[in-house]
C-alpha cells in the first residue's frame, strides 16, 4: 500500500518549487536558486510516476464500474488485466523512488583513475577505463572534460581526472569506485605469460562553488613548470599549478592546459569535490567507513570487479556476476552491471526499510 498522504505532501511542494523558482528574488540567490532546482529535480521522477499511478487507478475504476454494463463489459475485461499490471509496476517504481536516496545522486561527477600495482601493464589497464568510461559517457550524451593527467612513459596514465557531466551521473556511476584487476597477457611479455595489474577508480560528486567556499589563507598556489609526457611544450612558461589546502592536507597539481589560469580553476574544481566529500565523510561516518575502502592501496585482493582477457569473463565480485562479453564491456557497454548494482542496491534498502 502506497503513503498517500506522503505522496501528496511531495506532489505540494513540487507544485511550491514550480512557483519559488519563478520568483525574482530566488533567482537573484545563486545558492538557494541552485538547492531548490536540485530538490525539484530529485522530486520529478517521483511525482511523475504518482501522477500516472493515479490516472492508471482511476481508469481501473471507471472499468470496474462498466463492468455491469453488458455493451462495454467485453471491451474492459481485455482491458482491465493490463491496467492492472500497469499498476503494480507504478506501485514498485514509486516504493523505489521513496527510498531515501543520496543528495549527491542529480550533481555531475569527478572520475579519478589510479594506475595501482604492475608498472606499466597497470598503467595501460587506466587508459583503458577511461576509455570504457568515456564510450559509456557517450552512450548517455554525458560530456567528458579532462581536468588532470599524467601520462606514463608505456603511453598510459598513472593518474587521470575528468568531470563528467550530464543528467544524473553521480547517480549511474556511483558504484564504479573500487579497485578494478585485468588479467591478460601484456604487449611487452614474450614468454605469452599472463598478468595481474590493477588500477582504483574513485567516484566524487562535483562541487559548485555554493557548496565549498574556499579561504586564500588556506591555500599555497605554487606555478611550476609542466613534466613528463605531453608536458615539454608548456615547461617554460610555468603554466602547471599546484594547490595545497592546508587545513586538510590535500594537494592538486594540473598542468594539461597551456593557461596558468585554467590550471588553477581546474585544480581548485577538483579540491572543491575533494573536500565535499570529506565534509560529507565527516556528517555520515558510516558512509565514510565505506568510501575509505571505495580504493583502498591498489592491492590486488581489494578487488571489486575482475577483467579476464583469456577467458573472455568480466567479473563483479560483490554481485558474484560473470559476464563473458569483456570486449563489448570494455568498449562501454556498461548497462547490464550498472542495473545489476543498482538493483542490488535499492533491494537492499527496501529489506532494511521493511525490518523497521
Amino acid at each position: 500500500m502506497l503513503p498517500t498522504d506522503k505522496l501528496e505532501s511531495l506532489r505540494s511542494r513540487f507544485d511550491e518549487l514550480d512557483d519559488l523558482l519563478c520568483q525574482p528574488d530566488i533567482a537573484a540567490d545563486g545558492k538557494r536558486y541552485t538547492e531548490l532546482s536540485r530538490e525539484r529535480g530529485e522530486l520529478a521522477p517521483l511525482v511523475e510516476a504518482y501522477g500516472r499511478y493515479l490516472t492508471v487507478s482511476r481508469q481501473i475504476a471507471e472499468d470496474r464500474a462498466a463492468l455491469s454494463d453488458p455493451e462495454l463489459r467485453e471491451l474492459v475485461q481485455e482491458e482491465l488485466p493490463g491496467l492492472e499490471r500497469e499498476l503494480e509496476r507504478l506501485e514498485q517504481e514509486i516504493s523505489i523512488l521513496l527510498l531515501p536516496s543520496d543528495p549527491n545522486d542529480a550533481r555531475d561527477t569527478l572520475l579519478e583513475i589510479r594506475a595501482g600495482t604492475g608498472g606499466d601493464e597497470a598503467a595501460l589497464f587506466a587508459a583503458d577505463l577511461f576509455r570504457m568510461y568515456s564510450r559509456f559517457a557517450e552512450q548517455q550524451r554525458w560530456k567528458v572534460e579532462v581536468l588532470s593527467s599524467s601520462e606514463s612513459a608505456a603511453g598510459g596514465f598513472k593518474e587521470v581526472i575528468a568531470a563528467i557531466k550530464g543528467e544524473r551521473v553521480y547517480s549511474v556511476l556511483r558504484f564504479e569506485g573500487g579497485v578494478h584487476r585485468v588479467q591478460r597477457v601484456p604487449e611487452t611479455e614474450s614468454q605469452g605469460r599472463i598478468h595481474t595489474s590493477t588500477a582504483t577508480v574513485a567516484v566524487l560528486p562535483e562541487a559548485d562553488e555554493v557548496d565549498v567556499e574556499l579561504d586564500d589563507n588556506d591555500l599555497e598556489i605554487q606555478a611550476t613548470g609542466a613534466g613528463g609526457p605531453g608536458g615539454q611544450h608548456v615547461n617554460t612558461t610555468n603554466s602547471a599549478v599546484q594547490v595545497f589546502h592546508k587545513p586538510s592536507g590535500i594537494m592538486v597539481r594540473c598542468q594539461d592546459e597551456r593557461s596558468q589560469h585554467k590550471n588553477k580553476a581546474r585544480a581548485l574544481q577538483i579540491l572543491r569535490a575533494k573536500l565535499l566529500v570529506l565534509a560529507q565523510d565527516k556528517a555520515h561516518e558510516a558512509e565514510a567507513a565505506e568510501r575509505r575502502t571505495m580504493v583502498g592501496s591498489g592491492e590486488r585482493s581489494e578487488k571489486i570487479r575482475t577483467y579476464n582477457y583469456p577467458q573472455n569473463r568480466v567479473t563483479d565480485h560483490r554481485l558474484g556476476l560473470t559476464l563473458h562479453r569483456l570486449e563489448a564491456i570494455v568498449d562501454g557497454d556498461l548497462d547490464e552491471l550498472l542495473t545489476a548494482l543498482r538493483n542490488e542496491h535499492q533491494a537492499a534498502l527496501l529489506a532494511e526499510q521493511g525490518r523497521r
